[in-house]
């Protein structure tokens, strides 16, 4: 018989743990696919904001060693993400290649001058910046002219902001609703050792002796929860990679790193916080209360 009721309360502790684990897991992975949306979001806007192209002109009487010059000086700069130089022949052809005739013939000139299309990093693309860009490129002597879209700028610069803020305001909710659940989760875990934890009070057991190996206990859920949700990660990234090849442009290993070790920071800290107020609950509660909670 007594072995029957301790078969029983082993099953009843290895789901309540089982349980435990997988309700951390599955608001982690909720979390964990929030942030590999932002990553991708990050990584699309910054491959949208270096696709902007700003065209400088060079005066037609500049010479080789003077363009090779400006390239070195253009390259040097810390906002330059990439520059691609375009000689006058080499802008006609393009020119001519989208219009579908030869206007230099027609003409009997050619009126265009060669330019460097320059793009610049995601992080040198705020108006502020282009601003300081073009001042500074203005003042080389065969720089005859600096040219870019503003509006288009602008737009980007206030649709990343837009996005940026919607972002951010659903994952601080998402994270409130999930340390609710894993804080609830635990809690009804710990409600189920109420009265051992009374009794140990009882005969004598400091608090901190209590509480410790509910707080081991508690991380080590919080522990495997997350590796778990990392693996269960890894395993989405695969499959849209698989299904989407392209995706894997957008992938950035170690900003991938530090969202898996804070998946797993974030586990420890919300089951341990959560084990340690549950366990103080019932450490402060009357005997007679025990019955109520």
């Amino acid at each position: 018989m007594a072995r029957q009721e301790d078969k029983i309360i082993g099953r009843r502790l290895r789901s309540s743990y089982i349980s435990t684990v997988m309700s951390i897991t599955l608001v982690l992975f909720v979390l964990g696919l929030l942030g590999l949306i932002i990553l991708q979001a990050q990584q699309l806007s910054d491959r949208v904001r270096e696709s902007i192209i700003i065209s400088v002109f060079l005066d037609d009487n500049a010479t080789d060693n003077a363009i090779n010059r400006f390239r070195s000086n253009l390259e040097a700069l810390p906002s330059v993400n990439e520059t691609r130089y375009i000689s006058r022949d080499e802008a006609a052809e393009e020119l001519m290649h989208e219009l579908g005739e030869d206007f230099v013939e027609f003409l009997g000139y050619n009126p265009l001058s060669a330019l460097f299309q320059v793009s610049l990093k995601a992080a040198y693309t705020n108006p502020d910046s282009l601003l300081i860009f073009e001042e500074t490129v203005g003042r080389h002597t065969i720089v005859t002219d600096v040219d870019y879209q503003k509006s288009l700028v602008h737009l980007v610069n206030e649709n990343v902001k837009r996005i940026g803020i919607g972002l951010l305001a659903f994952s601080l909710l998402l994270l409130m609703i999930a340390f609710a659940l894993i804080n609830n989760t635990i809690r009804l875990s710990v409600f189920s050792k109420r009265f051992l934890i009374k009794s140990m009070q009882l005969v004598g057991a400091t608090q901190a002796f209590i509480r410790r190996p509910f707080i081991i206990r508690g991380v080590m859920q919080g522990v495997i929860g997350a590796m778990i949700t990392i693996a269960l990660l890894m395993v989405t990234l695969y499959a849209g990679q698989r299904q989407i090849p392209e995706i894997a442009m957008f992938y950035d290993f170690r900003m991938l790193s530090i969202l898996f070790a804070g998946v797993l920071l974030l586990g420890i800290i919300i089951s341990w916080i959560s084990t340690y107020f549950a366990v103080r609950k019932y450490l402060k509660i009357k005997t007679d209360h025990l019955y109520f909670y």
